[in-house]
């Protein structure tokens, strides 16, 4: 499977592709949005999300004040409905944010949450991300499906039904998918760690193989989250990026800042190195390793022509280049010496008698 995001080709065996998610840190200013491209830019993301909504589209007033607010909503000071409208943005924005996410040679990328914005924002996108909400919505998915520029698509909150259910819609017409475990959780709290279930990419990977790639979506704080699934095989973390958590927002508090996610990035590439090819040798900075711990078959006494090695060698550290090893110890012991070996010499084949 290979899957091209902007002009970075992602595959199960490539290095990770970071999505900042801006979402709501905008605070509904085109140029502070424009900063945080430039900033999570400078900190490694290889594209920059935002959310393409009006809030009478995606929320209804009336439903929310029969709820309550509820998780994360409980601290919002505003409507739901109100948050919603104020993290929405100019749809006249999204030219601005790609022209600035190509100065900042990273990619542009967007959730439509209607039929509108599908259709509005493909000429700007390089790939569709769907949020964990809509997993059951399948009209829009099968039109963003039809639209064959690849899919994103997070699986918070939902069941192994409603993924296979949207991954099987979404590979009727559209074979360029990655499929995000997350979790929905926003509160920031250290208990959600035990819900993240990072393990759930296994299951991904042994249901959809190889018609899909992994990815995550996450919310918690730190990096425990992302090293692990990425060392599960996500090869796309999508996480949301502010350059001040104390702001005030429905996004700022989970968000990672410039600093943590140049952390996040730089040891995730270090984790990218220490993966290998999977092919077990003796590595080119342990070649000298291997001479000074491995052992070789050496005399502790002295040896004549024609007597047998055995009660006679034993195996010691260093295995000398093209001498014996300890593996064959069993072996030399019913064998005799071809010539007059020293006590403390290093036996190699030259020496045996067949």
């Amino acid at each position: 499977m290979r899957i091209k995001l902007g002009k970075k080709i992602i595959t199960k065996d490539s290095p990770t592709y970071f999505i900042a998610d801006i979402a709501a840190n905008h605070d509904g200013s085109l140029s502070r949005a424009k900063k945080l491209i430039k900033l999570c830019a400078k900190a490694g993301a290889n594209a920059a999300k935002f959310q393409h909504f009006k809030a009478s589209t995606i929320v209804s007033d009336e439903g929310f004040k029969k709820l309550g607010k509820l998780t994360h909503q409980s601290k919002w000071k505003k409507s739901v409905f109100e948050v919603y409208k104020d993290a929405s943005i100019d749809f006249n924005w999204t030219k601005e944010l790609k022209k600035e996410c190509k100065k900042n040679k990273i990619d542009f990328l967007t959730s439509p949450y209607d039929f509108d914005y599908v259709d509005r924002v493909e000429k700007y996108i390089c790939a569709y991300k769907i949020g964990s909400g809509d997993i059951t919505w399948l009209d829009i998915l099968k039109k963003i499906s039809k639209k064959k520029l690849p899919v994103i698509l997070a699986t918070g909150a939902a069941t192994l039904r409603e993924v296979k259910q949207a991954v099987k819609t979404i590979l009727a017409n559209n074979k360029k998918l990655i499929v995000m475990q997350c979790n929905t959780n926003y509160t920031n709290s250290l208990e959600n760690f035990k819900f993240i279930n990072l393990n759930v990419l296994k299951s991904y990977k042994k249901i959809f193989g190889n018609r899909i790639i992994l990815g995550l979506s996450d919310h918690t704080p730190g990096h425990a989250t992302v090293l692990g699934a990425v060392a599960l095989g996500a090869r796309v973390i999508e996480k949301h990026f502010t350059d001040d958590n104390s702001r005030i927002g429905p996004d700022h508090l989970f968000s990672m800042n410039f600093n943590t996610w140049s952390t996040m990035v730089n040891e995730t590439r270090v984790l990218e190195k220490a993966f290998g090819d999977g092919m077990k040798k003796i590595e080119l900075n342990e070649s000298q390793s291997s001479l000074v711990q491995k052992r070789a078959i050496y005399a502790i006494r002295e040896i004549k022509k024609n007597q047998s090695f055995k009660n006679s060698i034993t195996v010691l550290r260093p295995a000398l280049k093209n001498h014996l090893s300890a593996d064959k110890f069993a072996w030399l012991k019913n064998k005799k010496a071809k010539k007059n070996i020293k006590e403390g010499e290093c036996i190699n084949i030259k020496k045996v008698s067949f």
